[in-house]
């Protein structure tokens, strides 16, 4: 029988953080029928920053119950056609920033959408969840204690 030894097991709900977008705690739905991960954002502009072609939107932080904004910015990776789960296609922008689960951070690709009908204002796809040497164990939520994004400093 094969083993785990070397990845980390979490649940189907965990708390994470993204200190690259100044956000400290945000409650991630584990979906691993999504490549890529996704963010709840709105009012997305583009503009040049020093040659770079950056991204500022609203990301929603609350719950449908408590909504929270946070203005960001984030260097645009690239555009991306995403299939969203009513079978759109959608052209959607997409950023790069640090993930922080539990202990641990790690570059993570996410793109930018409208999740506002959505329970959960964040996916981590399963291209995350490889990154970071993690494994699912589906009976579980919040396995890992809440990040620890003071741990990690991000240059802006």
């Amino acid at each position: 029988m094969k083993t785990f030894d070397h990845l980390n097991v979490i649940g189907l709900r965990e708390w994470i953080g993204l200190p690259g977008l100044g956000i400290d705690q945000i409650l991630a739905k584990v979906d691993t029928g999504a490549r890529t991960s996704a963010l709840h954002a709105s009012n997305i502009e583009t503009f040049d920053r020093h040659g770079e072609t950056w991204v500022r939107f609203d990301a929603h932080v609350g719950s449908q119950k408590k909504p929270r904004s946070q203005r960001c910015e984030a260097v645009l990776v690239e555009y991306r056609s995403i299939r969203s789960s009513n079978g759109q296609l959608q052209e959607r922008h997409v950023i790069r920033t640090p993930l922080v689960l539990g202990d641990r951070c790690w570059p993570v690709y996410f793109t930018l959408t409208c999740r506002k009908a959505m329970r959960y204002r964040v996916l981590m796809g399963c291209t995350a969840m490889l990154e970071g040497e993690l494994v699912i164990d589906p009976g579980r939520r919040f396995v890992q204690e809440k990040p620890l994004t003071s741990l990690f400093a991000v240059d802006s």
